[in-house]
């Protein structure tokens, strides 16, 4: 079956799906891979708030069992009048596809669908499982998507042997650059405590802003690390400060902060919050610290399943990957305590932007790679110990 990734990724586009809307571009892949000889199966969760749709589309039994993943809900467009195209028309021009997803992820996922369903065609699945985890809670909570599609496999027995995701990693050429890893994130919600009262009288009062702002310049001034060879050095950076005081004479008895931390693999998310807790405790000041951790770090040795992510870009393009481990999070923090998982996207240079547009021969440049990595997997070139 040919699947024109180009046209796929317009339609796709044209699904309005912001997060976690994406029902009918879920809809829309399910059909195209039907019709391509996949079973699928669709999962829906909603432990985190509102029902996420999700997609598991498989051909194929046992092992090696290699999962394509990507998400198909988008960032809200913002205002519609600062596009020059309608943010979710998907139109194509100039040789681009524009429109919100175009970039993160919607093409990326056509390319994938239509790599699997040229690989089931052209050469068949004669041993093992082909799958792609397609979910619509990445852009959100990332609760009820990857996540649970990752423990429902699981359940049943079919673990991902390898894991490929299609986030938008390249910098201005498909496959300049693949994901091998990834930070981990810590967020910290600091309250600070003081005596509220009169700026004229501030011998009767206790200034928590000034309390916050001591301790926020205490935090910036730790060095947690020097880095690692594969992660560069962890950074704390404050998000936001919060007063909540209207009035210019009254001496503010709380002050609130939230600053997020990435961190490489010398931590763990309890041993940073562990540090951390213990550092402001040092300090004596009243505070109170709430901390989320949203991933931890993690890297993929590089191996069988890395060589054949690069050797497919080469047969491609004429050029290997460079492996890196920057950026923010994705779901391929879900699937590496499973097995080892790489990363590869479409340029990623107008993601989350207004008038968001991927070239369309991009789209088919990846589709390609997708297809020659997927056939140099199964032809043995990956396994995971029994």
């Amino acid at each position: 079956m040919e699947v024109d990734p180009v046209a796929l990724a317009r339609d796709l586009v044209r699904c309005p799906s912001v997060t976690p809307d994406a029902g009918p571009a879920l809809e829309l892949c399910a059909r195209v891979l039907e019709a391509a000889g996949f079973a699928c199966i669709r999962l829906d969760f909603a432990s985190a708030g509102p029902r996420v749709p999700n997609l598991v589309a498989t051909v194929g039994e046992g092992r090696p069992h290699l999962v394509l993943n990507g998400h198909l809900d988008v960032v809200p467009p913002g205002d519609p009048a600062r596009w020059s195209v309608p943010p979710f028309s998907g139109e194509i021009r100039d040789g681009r596809l524009w429109g919100r997803g175009a970039a993160d992820m919607k093409s990326g996922v056509a390319a994938m669908v239509a790599a699997a369903a040229r690989h089931v065609a052209r050469r068949g699945l004669h041993r093992g499982r082909l799958s792609l985890f397609l979910t619509g809670d990445e852009e959100g909570p990332s609760v009820d998507g990857s996540a649970r599609l990752v423990a429902w496999a699981i359940e049943r027995g079919m673990a991902p042997d390898a894991c490929l995701v299609g986030e938008p990693t390249s910098l201005e050429r498909v496959g300049d650059l693949a994901k091998i890893g990834r930070r981990g994130s810590l967020t910290g919600r600091l309250t600070v405590f003081g005596r509220q009262g009169h700026t004229a009288y501030p011998q009767r009062a206790d200034n928590a802003a000034h309390r916050l702002l001591a301790i926020l310049l205490a935090l910036l001034a730790i060095r947690l690390d020097e880095g690692t060879p594969w992660f560069e050095p962890s950074s704390l950076q404050i998000a936001s400060i919060d007063i909540g005081n209207p009035a210019s004479n009254v001496i503010p008895g709380e002050a609130r902060a939230v600053f997020n931390v990435r961190f490489n693999d010398r931590h763990s998310g309890a041993g940073l919050e562990r540090r951390l807790r213990g550092f402001l405790d040092g300090l004596g000041i009243p505070h109170e610290l709430e901390v989320v951790i949203g991933a931890e770090p993690f890297r993929t040795e590089e191996g069988p399943l890395t060589e054949t992510l690069a050797a497919a870009v080469e047969a491609v393009t004429g050029r290997r990957p460079r492996f890196d481990t920057g950026g923010g999070t994705s779901d391929a923090r879900f699937f590496a305590p499973v097995c080892p998982v790489v990363e590869l996207g479409l340029p990623g240079t107008t993601l989350h932007q207004v008038d968001e547009h991927v070239r369309t021969a991009d789209i088919e440049e990846l589709a390609r790679v997708y297809e020659v990595f997927v056939a140099r997997f199964f032809a043995g070139v990956v396994r995971r110990p029994a």
